[in-house]
């Protein structure tokens, strides 16, 4: 019998997607293999009743209608988000801490080995010690409600928005600030951005806090700087809020999925917050880059410092250095820093950061990646080690051909995707360099990402 639309089938849940949907598959007459069915928010070991959303001929999608037998690894969700499995973030909640950890570090082994074609394994997953309240940062988008401002996050694959102020991955004061702003814009008549009309004044609510400092910014995306009683705002802030250190509005005009504007003024305090990260001092702007989970970011770094293994007078390049972070926390082991990234502002922001530190073997160097290095190559720079933080899509086939000629000793490669690091491992290893060791590190708990620290070292020339 052929799987259709709108069909209830039992179904045992066998495996996990790289998104963290449970895959479960449906044995029809002629086909022992099974149709692959993937059904969100299950876990391995899930028996359920499978409400059939979509047919494709090699696979399928649906819901769960019922669980018939639990998985053991599934926890109680009495009491937890009141908005899971309808906003954009979590996918993990409905199963324990352990058991998210575990098919993480699956996920990074088998692209090792199907993609990448490698022969190793990687160590223990880095596993945060709280798995709620880790985010620095957040960013709400605002929409027109009946009657007042809706503010949530987006659902999956949409602009629509579900509210929530109080998401358990961010500390408890976010959501209360976003509670505080409802409020403020009901009483000041402030309208929210319609993406359909483009009309309407408040667009997104981002707010950042300094872990170790305290330090809090709010900052408000409009569409125009004149925003009705924004003194009224200020001063609720500063009576309710704790360590509140920059009040900023962000200007934004344009038709655009992009959150923040080119410009942006302070309402109250200063352009920036301050936190520290590795024993170094950071600030931070609207618009600066910076790890949302602190912690695991220090645990992070220390694995990308040890892979290093630095003594005292190498050169380390830092491609896609962004704010400098990486490179910066290596600097004083190492004989000079050269960082790397293509925004203007990060470079920037990296300049600051190596001086507020009192760093002086530190540059970088606004420029793409790929010819960067290839420039630093032609000028006879060469590094004995490269540092990797490349965005989600890996790195371009023309980089990784450049460092190999430039022969560094080691190559550390920190990865947010383990689909695109097996790719590119494999190119690695076919340019005569071999992967030694692999650790992912949960960053992100109860989201689908993990990230990889990366050892390669050269084995010929």
């Amino acid at each position: 019998m052929q799987l259709e639309k709108n069909q209830v089938i039992p179904l045992k849940i066998t495996g996990m997607t790289a998104e963290g949907s449970g895959v479960g598959r449906y044995i029809s007459d002629g086909d022992e293999r099974g149709l692959a069915v993937f059904v969100p928010f299950t876990a391995v070991g899930d028996l359920i009743n499978c409400h059939i959303v979509k047919v494709n001929p090699t696979h399928a999608y649906g819901r769960v209608e019922e669980i018939l037998e639990p998985s053991s690894n599934r926890i109680e969700l009495e009491g937890d988000c009141s908005t899971f499995g309808r906003c954009g973030g979590c996918v993990w909640r409905h199963t324990s801490y352990e058991a998210e950890l575990d098919y993480k570090w699956q996920r990074v082994a088998d692209a090792l080995k199907r993609i990448g074609g490698l022969d190793i394994l990687p160590q223990p997953i880095v596993g945060a010690d709280n798995p709620d309240a880790y985010r620095n940062k957040a960013q709400y988008p605002v929409i027109p409600g009946e009657h007042r401002l809706m503010i949530g996050f987006y659902a999956p694959r949409s602009h629509r928005v579900v509210e929530q102020h109080h998401c358990l991955l961010q500390p408890l004061l976010f959501g209360d600030i976003v509670d505080l702003i409802s409020r403020w814009a009901k009483k000041a008549g402030v309208t929210a951005y319609d993406e359909a009309t483009q009309k309407g004044l408040l667009r997104h609510i981002y707010i950042r806090q300094a872990e170790v400092t305290g330090e809090v910014m709010v900052g408000l995306v409009c569409t125009s700087g004149k925003v009705p009683q924004i003194d009224t705002l200020v001063e609720l802030l500063k009576e309710k809020v704790a360590g509140l250190a920059s009040v900023m509005v962000n200007i934004n005009r344009e038709k655009t999925n992009v959150i923040l504007g080119v410009n942006e003024f302070v309402v109250w305090g200063k352009d920036y917050i301050t936190d520290e990260l590795c024993g170094l001092r950071f600030r931070l702007s609207m618009r600066s880059f910076y790890q949302v989970n602190r912690r695991q970011a220090e645990k992070l770094y220390t694995l990308a410092a040890e892979a290093a293994g630095l003594t005292g007078s190498e050169t380390v390049f830092d491609l896609y250095c962004g704010t400098g972070s990486i490179g910066l926390t290596m600097a004083k082991k190492a004989g000079q820093i050269i960082g790397v990234e293509i925004i203007e502002q990060s470079v920037e922001d990296a300049r600051r950061n190596a001086a507020e530190n009192d760093i002086d073997n530190a540059r970088f160097i606004c420029s793409d990646a790929a010819k960067a290095a290839e420039m630093l190559k032609s000028e006879g720079v060469n590094p004995d080690i490269v540092v990797l933080d490349p965005p989600r899509k890996g790195c371009d086939a023309e980089l990784i051909n450049t460092i190999a000629e430039m022969s560094p000793k080691r190559v550390v490669y920190i990865s947010c995707d383990p689909a695109t690091l097996a790719r590119d491992l494999k190119r690695f290893d076919e340019l005569g360099y071999k992967t030694q060791s692999v650790v992912p590190v949960d960053m992100f708990p109860r989201t689908a990402h993990v990230e990889t620290v990366v050892l390669i070292t050269r084995v010929k020339e």
